[in-house]
Order: structure tokens, then sequence, then C-alpha cells
């Protein structure tokens, strides 16, 4: 599938769409973890493309060093990973996906439909997409840091599905009880906990996978894309 590159604010990055056979497509935009546009995330986009939706997943590490694609292999990797984390501006990022969302509903191969799905630091990208930007729907897998940016849910205007995990070791369980009382009642947020799942139990073949809450999971993914991107 093609790299695409896709103008913003104060330059211009990459992203790699998936095209799925029927056209024109709803899109869903992928915000990847902290490990870059690799081959977890590229897997995704085509998995979303074979359900029918345009899938792309932009770099949004290209201000720190554009191309990341590392694995949660080697503890290298793992370092470099959370520097990256640690130099990525949320804001500026939020900006770019918002700038993915715009060339997505311009495609002529899409619908003007276009909804995300974040994992990780995608999945608090994810949330924050659903506060600040007019994406049709937004899915947050084991989102990091979402307790401290609950004073952004009044601005969510259109369906959030979120999957905790119960057991994630970069969400603690304070950070889970602030997360759990301050969008439980949200009426446009649904909100799913995993018992006995650590972070990233969805990503095939990773440390934490569990094969059964990630089909759980991605069920109720596909189930609200589908009612919330048809047309």
């Amino acid at each position: 599938m093609p790299e695409i590159n896709i103008k913003s604010s104060d330059g211009t990055f990459s992203a790699y769409l998936a095209v799925p056979d029927v056209l024109p497509a709803p899109a869903v935009v992928v915000a990847q973890e902290i490990f870059g546009v690799n081959q977890v995330m590229r897997d995704v986009c085509d998995w979303l493309a074979e359900l029918g939706y345009l899938a792309c997943c932009p770099d949004i590490f290209w201000r720190i060093e554009p191309g990341i694609q590392i694995t949660d292999k080697t503890q290298e990797e793992w370092k470099r990973a959370f520097e990256l984390f640690g130099l990525f501006d949320p804001d500026k990022g939020i900006e770019d996906l918002g700038a993915v969302i715009e060339h997505l509903r311009a495609h002529e191969d899409c619908t003007g439909k276009v909804g995300s799905v974040g994992f990780c630091l995608g999945g608090k990208l994810a949330y924050l997409m659903a506060c600040r930007t007019d994406s049709d729907c937004n899915v947050s897998y084991y989102g990091v840091g979402l307790d401290e940016l609950l004073n952004e849910a009044a601005a969510i205007s259109n369906p959030v599905l979120m999957h905790m995990a119960s057991l994630d070791k970069f969400v603690p369980p304070e950070a889970q009880a602030k997360i759990k009382d301050g969008l439980m009642e949200h009426p446009l947020v649904d909100l799913h906990v995993y018992d006995d799942c650590d972070h990233a139990f969805a990503r095939i073949d990773g440390e934490h996978y569990d094969a059964a809450a990630a089909k759980l999971a991605n069920d109720r993914t596909i189930g609200f894309l589908k009612e919330n991107l048809s047309t």
C-alpha cells in the first residue's frame, strides 16, 4: 500500500494509507503507539482496509525524527520509544491529526466520514481528537494520561469508544478511578474495562497480548465504526 504526504501548518509528513477494495469508503485515522508507524500499525491499517475503510496512519513523530519504525522486542528500542514519548508534543500531534482528517475528507475515495482508532499514546490522541476535532467517532485503546485531560471531556460532541486494561502498568488504579468517574456517565462515551489484562493486550505478539480480550475489544470496535461511519 502506498505512502502519502500530508501538509500541516508548519511542514509535510508522511502517512501509510491502506485502501479497501470497494470505493468510495469511510476513513479511519490510525494513531500510532510509541514505536512509530511500524509493522504493527501498518497491519492495523490493512485490517481496517479489509473491513472496508480507508485507513491512514500518519508519522506523528516527524518533527523529532521522521520514519521511526521500531518494535517492542528489545530494551534499546523501548528506551528510544520512551525518549520519543517524552519529546513528543501532543498539541502539535493533534494539529497533525486534524490535518489528516481534512486530507481524508477531501480524498476522492472517501465518503466524507472520518473516525479514528488509537493505541497507547494514540489512545490518548484519539481521546483528544474527540475533544478538539470534528472526527465523526473515535476509539481509544488503553490511552495513557487521560486522567489529566478530563477537563476537556465537556467538548466531546461525537461518540467515543474506550478500551481500558484493569492491570495497565501505565495507567495505575487511581488514574483509572478518575477516568471512570469522569467519563462513565458521559452520554457519548462507551467505556469498557478488560479484567486481568495489562497494557497493549490487543497488540498481536506483544508481551501482554490476550487473544480473547483483543477479539472482544476489536469486535466492539468493528460494530462501533460500522454504526458511526456508515453513510
